[in-house]
Protein backbone atom coordinates (compact mmCIF):
# COMPACT_ATOMS: atom_id res chain seq x y z
CA UNK A 1 0.00 0.00 0.00
CA UNK A 2 1.52 3.63 -0.96
CA UNK A 3 1.13 6.47 1.39
CA UNK A 4 0.53 9.75 -0.19
CA UNK A 5 -0.06 12.67 1.83
CA UNK A 6 -0.95 16.18 0.68
CA UNK A 7 0.99 19.22 2.90
CA UNK A 8 0.32 22.86 2.18
CA UNK A 9 3.47 25.30 3.28
CA UNK A 10 1.40 29.03 3.58
CA UNK A 11 -0.45 28.42 0.84
CA UNK A 12 -4.08 27.32 0.02
CA UNK A 13 -5.18 23.80 0.06
CA UNK A 14 -8.51 24.14 -1.70
CA UNK A 15 -6.95 23.22 -5.03
CA UNK A 16 -8.08 19.83 -4.69
CA UNK A 17 -11.37 18.70 -4.40
CA UNK A 18 -10.96 15.17 -4.93
CA UNK A 19 -7.99 14.06 -3.52
CA UNK A 20 -8.97 10.02 -3.36
CA UNK A 21 -9.28 10.24 -6.99
CA UNK A 22 -5.90 11.65 -7.15
CA UNK A 23 -4.61 9.33 -5.12
CA UNK A 24 -6.19 6.01 -6.80
CA UNK A 25 -4.36 8.17 -10.14
CA UNK A 26 -0.98 8.41 -8.71
CA UNK A 27 -0.73 4.50 -7.40
CA UNK A 28 -2.04 4.05 -10.99
CA UNK A 29 0.39 5.77 -12.82
CA UNK A 30 3.29 4.08 -10.46
CA UNK A 31 1.55 0.56 -11.25
CA UNK A 32 2.47 1.01 -15.23
CA UNK A 33 5.49 2.30 -14.98
CA UNK A 34 6.56 -0.59 -13.14
CA UNK A 35 7.65 1.80 -10.03
CA UNK A 36 7.88 0.27 -5.91
CA UNK A 37 6.58 3.10 -4.04
CA UNK A 38 6.34 3.22 -0.51
CA UNK A 39 5.40 6.81 0.08
CA UNK A 40 4.87 10.01 -1.17
CA UNK A 41 4.81 13.28 0.22
CA UNK A 42 3.74 16.09 -2.23
CA UNK A 43 4.40 19.74 -0.20
CA UNK A 44 3.03 23.13 -1.89
CA UNK A 45 4.49 26.11 -0.99
CA UNK A 46 5.58 29.49 -2.27
CA UNK A 47 7.95 30.64 -4.71
CA UNK A 48 10.52 31.93 -1.64
CA UNK A 49 10.49 28.51 0.29
CA UNK A 50 11.23 26.54 -3.01
CA UNK A 51 13.90 28.62 -4.06
CA UNK A 52 15.74 28.08 -0.59
CA UNK A 53 15.46 24.25 -1.10
CA UNK A 54 16.90 24.99 -4.73
CA UNK A 55 19.71 26.65 -3.19
CA UNK A 56 20.43 24.58 -0.51
CA UNK A 57 19.94 21.44 -2.10
CA UNK A 58 21.01 21.84 -5.95
CA UNK A 59 22.90 25.06 -5.23
CA UNK A 60 20.82 26.58 -8.00
CA UNK A 61 19.65 30.23 -7.45
CA UNK A 62 16.04 30.82 -9.96
CA UNK A 63 12.82 30.17 -9.34
CA UNK A 64 11.44 26.41 -10.18
CA UNK A 65 7.84 24.79 -10.73
CA UNK A 66 9.35 21.61 -8.46
CA UNK A 67 11.96 19.84 -7.35
CA UNK A 68 11.57 16.18 -6.75
CA UNK A 69 13.54 13.95 -3.96
CA UNK A 70 14.12 10.26 -3.48
CA UNK A 71 14.75 9.62 -0.37
CA UNK A 72 15.14 5.73 -0.46
CA UNK A 73 18.42 3.58 -0.51
CA UNK A 74 18.97 3.04 -4.33
CA UNK A 75 17.11 -0.87 -4.32
CA UNK A 76 14.72 0.23 -1.33
CA UNK A 77 11.09 1.32 -2.52
CA UNK A 78 10.70 5.21 -3.18
CA UNK A 79 10.24 7.29 -0.25
CA UNK A 80 9.42 10.59 -2.80
CA UNK A 81 9.25 14.24 -1.49
CA UNK A 82 7.79 16.66 -4.26
CA UNK A 83 7.92 20.78 -3.69
CA UNK A 84 5.78 22.64 -5.70
CA UNK A 85 5.68 26.13 -6.06
CA UNK A 86 2.51 27.06 -6.22
CA UNK A 87 3.40 30.82 -7.34
CA UNK A 88 5.01 29.20 -10.42
CA UNK A 89 2.05 27.16 -11.40
CA UNK A 90 -0.29 29.82 -11.77
CA UNK A 91 2.53 32.06 -13.64
CA UNK A 92 3.15 28.64 -15.77
CA UNK A 93 -0.22 28.31 -16.77
CA UNK A 94 -0.88 31.74 -17.71
CA UNK A 95 2.18 31.22 -19.78
CA UNK A 96 1.22 28.21 -21.66
CA UNK A 97 -2.26 29.33 -21.84
CA UNK A 98 -3.72 26.53 -19.71
CA UNK A 99 -6.00 26.26 -16.43
CA UNK A 100 -4.42 26.38 -13.20
CA UNK A 101 -5.91 23.18 -12.43
CA UNK A 102 -4.32 21.43 -15.66
CA UNK A 103 -0.87 22.78 -14.60
CA UNK A 104 -0.97 22.16 -11.10
CA UNK A 105 -1.98 18.44 -12.31
CA UNK A 106 0.50 18.50 -14.92
CA UNK A 107 3.32 19.10 -12.44
CA UNK A 108 2.02 16.69 -9.91
CA UNK A 109 2.38 13.77 -12.33
CA UNK A 110 5.88 15.86 -13.56
CA UNK A 111 6.98 14.67 -10.30
CA UNK A 112 6.10 11.03 -10.07
CA UNK A 113 7.11 10.53 -13.29
CA UNK A 114 10.62 11.77 -11.97
CA UNK A 115 10.72 9.47 -9.22
CA UNK A 116 9.72 6.25 -12.13
CA UNK A 117 12.72 7.68 -13.61
CA UNK A 118 11.66 9.97 -16.87
CA UNK A 119 14.40 13.23 -17.05
CA UNK A 120 13.71 16.19 -19.02
CA UNK A 121 17.33 17.49 -19.95
CA UNK A 122 17.83 17.12 -23.14
CA UNK A 123 14.90 17.66 -25.87
CA UNK A 124 14.48 14.09 -26.37
CA UNK A 125 14.00 13.61 -22.86
CA UNK A 126 11.34 16.42 -22.29
CA UNK A 127 9.08 14.76 -25.55
CA UNK A 128 9.22 11.54 -23.86
CA UNK A 129 7.98 13.63 -20.53
CA UNK A 130 5.70 15.63 -21.65
CA UNK A 131 3.75 12.35 -23.72
CA UNK A 132 3.49 10.56 -20.61
CA UNK A 133 2.30 13.79 -18.68
CA UNK A 134 -0.45 14.49 -21.24
CA UNK A 135 -1.22 10.79 -21.23
CA UNK A 136 -2.15 10.95 -17.75
CA UNK A 137 -3.71 13.91 -17.45
CA UNK A 138 -6.07 13.02 -20.31
CA UNK A 139 -6.98 9.77 -18.34
CA UNK A 140 -7.23 11.91 -15.02
CA UNK A 141 -9.45 14.63 -16.74
CA UNK A 142 -11.51 12.36 -19.36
Amino acid sequence: MITINFNYLDVSSTAFKNKKRLKAQLVSLFKKEGALVESMDYIFCTDAYLLGINKQFLKHNFYTDIITFNLANKKAPIQGEIYISMDRVKENAQTHQTTYKEELHRVIFHGALHLCGYNDKLPSQVKKMRKAEDSYLASYFK
